[in-house]
C-alpha cells in the first residue's frame, strides 16, 4: 500500500510538472503567433531586455526565395558573357520576385568576373562568385567589362535555358569540355523577396569571391547536385524543392563569406563584431516592437547617448533609430506575406502605434 501511495504521489508530480511545461509552451506559442514574444508588450524597462544569441540568423531568415534557375555551363575555350542587372532579369524570368541573386560555382577554371566600378575578380577552380545586389556583370576568360548589347541578349538566353528539360546543360559548340583545360561552371539565378534596405544584402560588395571550404566533404556540392538533378524535372514538387534548396544554398554561401577575411569590410558585420554596436544591434533585433528611443537603447547597451549614436553611425552607416525603422519594415513585409495577415496587426507587432503611421513609413522606404 505504501509503495502504491508513493507511486501515485510521484505520478501526480510528474503530471503537474508536465502540465506546467505544456502551459508555458502554449503561452509562448500564442505570443509567437501574434508576433509578440513578451519583449515589447508590457515591458518598458530596457534593463530586462536581452539580445538574441544569433542576430545573423535573424537577418538571414528575412531572405526568402521565390524561384530558382540552375544549369551547368561548359563554355568555349574563348568566351565572355554579359548578364543584365537583377531588375531586368526578375521582370522577365521571375516576375513575382523583388530582386535576383546570382552565383556561379567554378568547377573548372580559371575565369574572370567584372562589374562596372569594381576591380576584376579572378576565379579559380572551387571558387564561388556571388552577386548579391543584382548588378550587371560579365564573366569570361578575360577581365573585360559588360556591354549593353550583350546584356540585352542575356535575357533571351536565360529565358531559353529556363525552358530546357532536365538536366540543364549549356555547352558551347566549340567548348573544350572533353579536355582537362575546358572551363565548367554551375550557374544559379535565385529570385528573392528581400526588399531594399536589407541590412546585410545591401551592405555587401557588388561581387563576392567565396573560396572553397578547407575541409571535406563539401555540403554545397551535394546541394548543387540535387538542384541540378531536379531543375526542369516533371515528377511534381520540383518548384517547391528548388526554392527550399536555393535558400539553403544561398545561406551556406553567405555563411562561408561571413567567415572569410573579406567580410570584415562589411559595415553590418563590423557592427556585430563591435562590443557596443553589436549589443545595440542585438537589442533592436530581439525587440523590434519595443518603443525604443536613443536614450533607452543607450542605457540598455551600457553607453551614453552621444557615444552610441556616434559609434553606431560611423560603423553601420546610419543612426540607430534610422536602422530600426528600416528593419521594422523588413520584418513587416515578411509578415504581410503570410496567409491571413492583417495590416493593423502587423503594424502593432513591429512597433507602430497606428496603421496610418505604419503605412506612411512603409511607403517612404519601399515606395508603395
Amino acid at each position: 500500500i505504501l509503495l502504491m501511495i508513493a507511486r501515485c504521489h510521484s505520478l501526480y508530480w510528474h503530471v503537474t510538472v508536465f502540465r506546467l511545461i505544456l502551459a508555458a509552451m502554449t503561452d509562448r506559442g500564442h505570443d509567437s503567433a501574434s508576433g509578440n514574444t513578451g519583449r515589447a508588450s508590457g515591458n518598458h524597462n530596457p534593463d530586462n531586455i536581452r539580445p538574441p544569441a544569433d542576430p545573423v540568423s535573424d537577418v538571414l531568415e528575412s531572405v526568402r526565395m521565390q524561384g530558382a534557375i540552375f544549369f551547368l555551363w561548359e563554355p568555349a575555350c574563348s568566351f565572355g558573357v554579359s548578364v543584365a542587372d537583377g531588375n531586368q532579369l526578375s521582370r522577365h524570368l521571375l516576375p513575382d520576385t523583388q530582386r535576383m541573386l546570382t552565383f556561379h560555382v567554378v568547377t573548372r577554371g580559371p575565369c574572370w568576373a567584372t562589374v562596372h566600378g569594381e576591380a576584376p575578380l579572378r576565379l579559380v577552380t572551387g571558387d564561388t562568385l556571388v552577386l548579391p545586389r543584382g548588378d550587371a556583370y560579365r564573366i569570361g576568360d578575360a577581365p573585360e567589362f559588360p556591354t549593353a548589347e550583350e546584356q540585352a541578349g542575356s535575357i533571351d538566353l536565360l529565358t531559353a535555358i529556363s525552358q530546357m528539360e532536365s538536366p540543364r546543360v549549356v555547352r558551347d559548340d566549340d567548348s573544350d569540355s572533353g579536355r582537362d583545360g575546358g572551363n565548367q561552371l554551375i550557374c544559379g539565378f535565385l529570385g528573392s523577396d528581400a526588399l531594399r534596405g536589407h541590412p546585410l544584402l545591401d551592405g555587401l560588395p557588388a561581387m563576392m569571391r567565396v573560396p572553397p571550404p578547407q575541409t571535406e566533404p563539401d555540403p554545397l556540392s551535394s546541394l548543387i547536385s540535387i538542384a541540378l538533378a531536379e531543375s526542369g524535372g516533371t515528377q511534381g514538387g520540383e518548384r517547391c524543392l528548388l526554392m527550399r534548396l536555393s535558400e539553403v544554398m544561398f545561406i551556406e554561401i553567405l555563411r562561408r563569406y561571413l567567415r572569410s577575411e573579406a567580410a570584415r569590410d562589411t559595415a553590418w558585420l563590423q557592427g556585430l563584431s563591435d562590443l557596443l554596436v553589436g549589443r545595440a544591434l542585438g537589442l533592436l533585433h530581439a525587440n523590434v516592437a519595443y518603443p525604443w528611443t536613443i536614450e533607452s537603447l543607450a542605457r540598455a547597451a551600457g553607453s551614453s547617448r552621444s557615444t552610441l549614436a556616434e559609434r553606431f553611425s560611423a560603423i553601420v552607416g546610419v543612426p540607430p533609430m534610422h536602422y530600426l525603422g528600416q528593419w521594422r519594415i523588413q520584418v513587416a513585409a515578411n509578415r504581410l506575406r503570410q496567409p491571413g495577415a492583417r495590416v493593423n496587426r502587423v503594424a502593432l507587432d513591429v512597433g507602430y502605434a497606428s496603421e496610418s503611421s505604419f503605412s506612411r513609413a512603409f511607403r517612404r522606404q519601399l515606395g508603395v
